[in-house]
């Protein structure tokens, strides 16, 4: 029964948090607020809405591990599974933008300042602060360096209606926060249930569902000859996982961190992060590429089960 509560939970926590996104844009578009500044703030802080909500849930009622693990696997995950899909799916990958020298660096950087923060055993609130405070210097980077995600032109020629906005955004938080609040209830019944930790649970489990929305949008740019926005996604959404989700999460309760005790998953979120600056800095966009991001991930399931 806890299993079925979690995959509906997180279902609707995906379902909210695509409504929320919509409908912002929606509300930032009628007030004639730029797609430049939209795509910078709301759709880059929107891929982590639902790692957001589960950790900072998770932190709430004393799942401090499920909250830091979420975050370590949903960057696995992100880095291993989706962009080894992307590279395995996409004919052709050429970036404009050169990744390597604007962009993959910010992926790298905030897990360094998690491993010096975690030091200590915990992030405190300090630590929290710090991290939003990196969270608002990346959106000021975006700003600065002309990088966003483009604003669906449908949505933005669709008639705008305060009634059904504000009804489906309030549905939207409803769903996320609901959502999150039962997944979190039901994982770690699951975790008991099966004697397993509540880290697993949370870098396998959680994390996965959590990384979803970006697995589906990745694949579907990677068909669509898109796969270099996916990468610059990608890197958005860890980032903001890093800063923004453990950042609130650590300001609502300190978080443990265990690092001796989970330093191979750790280390495997530092490892992947690396690949994608070497990946980057060679413009090794192919196939072979996906495929050992592939066997990374193999290897962290191996190692974990």
């Amino acid at each position: 029964m806890d299993i079925m509560i979690f995959v509906v939970s997180m279902a609707a926590l995906i379902y909210g948090a695509d409504h929320i996104i919509e409908q912002s844009e929606k509300i930032a578009l009628h007030f004639d607020i730029s797609p430049f500044v939209i795509g910078a703030t709301l759709i880059a802080l929107g891929t982590s809405l639902p790692e957001m909500a589960v950790s900072m849930s998770a932190s709430y009622k004393g799942s401090g591990d499920i909250a830091v693990a979420n975050v370590i696997g949903s960057t696995i995950f992100n880095i291993s599974l989706v962009l080894g899909a992307v590279f395995l799916i996409a004919k052709k990958i050429q970036p404009e933008r050169d990744l390597f020298a604007k962009d993959s660096s910010w992926s790298l950087f905030p897990i360094l300042i998690f491993l010096l923060m975690g030091m200590d055993g915990q992030l405190s609130r300090l630590d929290g602060f710090l991290f939003l405070i990196i969270m608002g210097a990346y959106l000021l980077f975006l700003v600065q360096s002309d990088q966003m995600e483009e604003i669906d032109e449908d949505l933005a020629k669709e008639k705008f209606g305060w009634g059904k906005s504000l009804t489906l955004l309030l549905l939207g938080f409803v769903f996320v926060v609901g959502g999150a609040d039962f997944a979190i209830g039901s994982a770690g019944n699951i975790a008991r249930d099966f004697g397993i930790s509540e880290w697993i649970i949370g870098l396998f489990l959680v994390a996965f569902g959590t990384s979803l929305p970006e697995l589906v949008v990745s694949v579907k740019a990677a068909l669509n000859n898109n796969a270099d926005m996916a990468i610059g996604a990608i890197i958005g959404s860890n980032v903001a996982n890093f800063t923004m989700v453990l950042g609130l999460s650590s300001l609502i309760n300190p978080l443990t961190v265990d690092l001796n005790g989970n330093f191979f998953d750790i280390m495997a979120a530092l490892i992947v992060s690396v690949m994608l600056v070497f990946i980057t800095a060679n413009k090794l966009y192919n196939k072979s590429a996906g495929l050992v991001m592939m066997s990374v991930l193999v290897l962290v399931i191996s190692n974990s089960f």
